[in-house]
């Protein structure tokens, strides 16, 4: 299972695409069905207009 958020930030990566999925519990309606779940965070630059932020854990590290 992979669960994606994808943020535009200013100019820099900020980390919010990540957090929110952590704050929200994205990952807890999934964990029944005993599969690897990853996170991933996108952000996107609204002024260079390109990927500026990734983030990438396992749901398992998270609590």
């Amino acid at each position: 299972m992979y669960l994606f958020e994808f943020k535009v930030v200013e100019r820099e990566a900020e980390g919010k695409a990540m957090a929110q999925i952590k704050a929200n519990g994205y990952a807890n309606k999934y964990r029944a069905r005993g599969e690897p779940i990853h996170l991933i965070g996108v952000e996107f630059s609204r002024v260079e207009r390109n990927i500026v932020g990734f983030d990438v854990e396992a749901a398992d590290e998270v609590i």
